[in-house]
């Protein structure tokens, strides 16, 4: 076992068109079958294969080999300081998508227009036989090279054996196509027949075509799923500035080695994780913890890379470099997270692994009688009755069913400010049971706000705030920008002070009308012999309701305290109540203090508290919940949040929150509204109730129609279906569809009032 270790090795390759999981499994497979390869694992969300192999094994050449041989593209080998290659295909298939979409949209109506010639006066005089040549001509790039997409999926499923959407949209494109091009170049061929010799070019362009528009919505969302990782990646320092021989030298933050002695000056980013040498600063945290409220650090402490140093200057050791930072770490568990997701197992694609073969062999089947049985048969008969089958089973209706509800409820929810990143979240969210709320930014407002104001015996509460705000106005603090904020709203003069000093950890002071002021902590007033016992009883109160305080005092004696806290948002008790009516529990996660946490969560009416959880951990937690057996969303707004928004069946960002966060999210609230939440599970439900009847109109055509194609009423009543006819009931089951996705708007109300 251990020479197997030794002698192992690990490489990343990019693969580039993969859609589903079972591109993944196939991709597996046969990354697994090269010589010497352990161990094969494919993330679907980023297009990386990580092989494990042996001292003995294929090459990369090996592996381009079996991935080209099963129909994908090899992107080469991911190494360290290069761009992804992924990230250039997914552009090049986006630019690929909206050109072919473009020119289907604008042949399709062209093919239209010559189909129904008899419609359009000013296409009457063109003879019918130069309108069938020209019709062939324009349908032929349509569909082969429009819709190529389905033929080279189709082969790809054939070569492992079975068959899925790819599979009905190419056959019931070519067949319409294929007997089209016979009716144009062969007419007597159906004449023999009794048929009047009819064309479906219209149809085969347009079924490649509105299929192809769902999958370009899909491309877009997609892509974005990557950008998160390069946002956090983009939070990285470039340049570190390391200390040798009391020396300060600039290195890129790559060249940076452990235990190297760094220097980071007030407003710059930490390059790496590390302990605090010499120094002390106040840091901006909140990209790893949430917390509004910089972290005070001094020696010994550690610090983290991608923070953003706020005040003083420090040294520091490095502990953590490259992979090993905490950074890194909130990367690597966003990127297992989003691969972890198994991609929409659409019902209409597993329908479609039984449903092609059957519709083959029916048509097969049909041939065959029609051949061999009826005494007047003949081979023209046989094979129009086999083209029927084909042409009424066109998944034309199948493929629509999800994608046409699927954009109308995208577009609602855009509409009310809820943004879904394609089927998969509109799937799940109905089938929630439990739905965790990060608390800053998300539950609260994000920000420090005035709650109290406490004075002693003899002062009034104008006093103890326009004095905290005339010191306040010569720091940066958090609490200071709250307290001044306080005092401007309520209309206060805000004097002017002498010989301001920040006393790092406990607060500040400075000369208020000759007299010392001083706004900090109780530890603050007792080192300068200040009694605050009077205000135990109200502070030790205000501490358990989650709330900071602030003391106030001017020459030897205590004016009063403020409270501070980050208030709930407006909809938070609301959201939450919708959610429990719905049956959900609701819970909140947070890496704040458990006194904090508990307070905030009675106020909007939340019962279970997971407090004082890493960033890492909180995907734990997530998982933990799923292993439960719990269907779970995720509701959060900060980088720290990402790697639980990718890990959660459904991640729900708040728009007012980071760009990696909502790139990590399945769901984006625009408004910041809280309410977002119940009307999103409200769309989800309307919306794959209408799936469901698409998929049900769908077939229920398709399960009338074969059977009379195949001449089940002729023994009874000399009944055959024309193809003509074939393909009228094939664009009714498709009318029928998208009019039900329409109503959607109707029924997302009716949902919505719950």
């Amino acid at each position: 076992m251990s020479n197997k270790v030794a002698d192992s090795g690990k490489i990343t390759i990019a693969v580039g068109g993969m859609t589903c999981a079972a591109c993944v499994r196939r991709v597996e497979e046969a990354l697994k079958s090269v010589e010497g390869v352990q161990e094969a694992s494919v993330n679907l969300a980023n297009g990386h294969a990580t092989i494990i192999h042996g001292a003995k094994w294929g090459d990369l050449a090996e592996l381009q080999k079996v991935i080209t041989e099963h129909g994908y593209e090899f992107l080469g080998e991911l190494k360290d300081n290069i761009a992804d290659p992924i990230e250039a295909s997914r552009v090049r298939e986006l630019k690929d998508l909206k050109l072919k979409v473009t020119c289907g949209a604008v042949l399709s109506v062209i093919i239209f227009f010559g189909s129904m010639q008899h419609w359009f006066v000013f296409l009457q005089a063109i003879p019918r036989e130069i309108m069938l040549w020209g019709m062939f001509i324009l349908t032929t790039p349509a569909v082969f090279w429009v819709g190529s997409r389905f033929f080279v999926g189709a082969y790809k499923a054939a070569l492992q054996k079975t068959s899925d959407m790819n599979t009905l949209v190419a056959v019931g494109a070519f067949s319409a196509y294929a007997y089209s091009a016979a009716a144009t170049f062969f007419p007597h061929f159906f004449m023999t027949a009794g048929v009047m010799p009819h064309v479906y070019y219209d149809g085969a362009a347009m079924i490649v075509t509105l299929i192809l528009v769902g999958r370009l919505l899909e491309a877009k969302a997609k892509g974005k799923t990557s950008t998160a990782i390069k946002k956090l990646m983009g939070l990285k320092p470039k340049t570190a500035t390391l200390l040798r021989e009391d020396q300060e030298i600039e290195i890129a933050v790559d060249e940076v080695r452990m235990d190297d002695i760094l220097l980071v000056k007030p407003g710059g980013r930490i390059p790496v994780d590390g302990v605090i040498l010499s120094g002390e600063s106040t840091i901006d945290e909140s990209m790893l913890t949430g917390e509004s409220m910089p972290a005070a650090r001094e020696i010994g402490q550690k610090v983290f890379a991608a923070t953003i140093n706020k005040t003083g200057s420090f040294t520091f050791r490095a502990t953590g470099i490259g992979a090993q930072t905490a950074l890194a770490q909130i990367i690597r568990l966003v990127e297992e997270a989003q691969g972890s997701k198994a991609p929409i197992q659409r019902l209409a694609d597993k329908i479609a692994s039984v449903f092609v073969p059957a519709v083959f062999g029916v048509a097969f089947i049909t041939f065959c009688i029609w051949y061999f049985l009826p005494v007047e048969s003949n081979f023209s008969r046989a094979l129009i009755n086999f083209v029927s089958v084909l042409v009424i089973a066109c998944p034309c209706a199948l493929g629509l069913a999800t994608p046409t509800a699927i954009m109308v409820g995208t577009g609602l929810g855009a509409q009310s400010g809820i943004l879904i990143k394609g089927g998969e979240a509109l799937e799940k969210i109905h089938k929630l049971s439990v739905a965790v709320f990060d608390k800053t930014g998300t539950l609260t407002r994000g920000e420090l706000a005035v709650t109290d104001i406490v004075a002693t015996a003899g002062f009034d509460e104008k006093q103890v705030l326009a004095s905290a705000a005339a010191l306040e106005k010569n720091s940066e603090h958090p609490l200071a920008q709250a307290i001044l904020l306080k005092a401007k709203t309520d209309g206060i003069a805000i004097s002017a002070v002498d010989k301001f000093t920040a006393l790092s950890g406990m607060g500040a002071q400075a000369l208020l009308e000759n007299k010392s002021c001083l706004v900090g902590n109780r530890f603050l007033m007792k080192s300068k012999g200040i009694p605050v016992d009077d205000l135990d009883e109200p502070a030790n109160r205000l501490v358990r309701e989650g709330k900071t305080v602030v003391y106030v005092a001017l020459d030897t004696t205590a004016l009063g305290l403020i409270a501070l806290a980050d208030t709930p948002k407006t909809s938070a008790g609301q959201a939450v109540e919708s959610l429990k009516r719905r049956g959900l529990k609701v819970m909140m996660i947070t890496g704040d203090n458990a006194g904090t946490a508990k307070a905030v969560a009675a106020q909007v009416g939340i019962d279970q508290v997971l407090a004082e959880v890493l960033p890492g951990n909180k995907a734990d937690e997530i998982r933990k919940l799923q292993a439960a057996g719990e269907v779970v969303a995720m509701i959060g707004d900060g980088i720290n949040d990402a790697p639980a928004l990718a890990a959660a069946d459904v991640g729900i960002a708040i728009g007012a929150g980071t760009d990696v966060a909502i790139e990590a999210s399945d769901i984006t609230l625009i408004r910041d509204d809280l309410m977002g939440v119940p009307e999103a599970i409200g769309l989800s439900e309307a919306t794959m109730r209408v799936i469901k009847q698409n998929l049900f109109w769908a077939f229920f055509y398709n399960v009338i129609g074969i059977p009379i194609a195949a001449g089940a009423l002729y023994p009874f009543w000399g009944i055959l279906l024309n193809p003509e006819f074939a393909a009228a009931a094939m664009a009714l089951s498709s009318f029928s569809v998208v009019s039900n996705s329409l109503r959607l708007r109707r029924v997302w109300k009716k949902a919505s009032t719950f």
